[in-house]
């Protein structure tokens, strides 16, 4: 079992920035792939940024390429979403999920991650 526990979000005018951060406990965080999902208001659940055990791979979606940048700290148990140029789009709740997976891969579909986060807002006002 792993908890995760999600901080950081709030309101933010657009343009601005924040930075999200996932802290894990309960097992060895760093066998585990993570991604960062966001759910909009009236729309889907989508993978924005996800990440290997290793940190060495990464990917994102395209509506955040180049604003958003994923890391992790495994001696700190956390992994983090540095997010800028922040849009009133990007308004949604941000869930971090894990997986256990010491691969050299990520993985981009909400079904392959076994734990989640509560969650934390974010909103970007115009």
């Amino acid at each position: 079992q792993v908890q995760l526990v999600e901080s950081g979000g709030g309101l933010v005018q657009a343009g601005g920035s924040l930075r999200l951060s996932c802290a894990a406990s309960g097992r060895t965080f760093s066998n585990y792939a993570v991604g960062w999902f966001r759910r909009a208001p009236g729309k889907e659940r989508e993978a924005v940024a996800t990440i290997d055990w290793s940190g060495g791979i990464t990917d994102y979606v395209n509506s955040v390429k180049g604003r958003f940048t994923i890391s992790r700290d495994n001696n700190k148990n956390t992994v983090y979403l540095q997010m800028n140029s922040l849009k009133p789009e990007d308004t949604a709740a941000y869930y971090c999920a894990a997986k256990e997976a010491r691969h050299y891969r990520v993985w981009t579909w909400e079904s392959s991650y076994d734990y989640w986060g509560q969650g934390t807002l974010v909103t970007v006002s115009s």
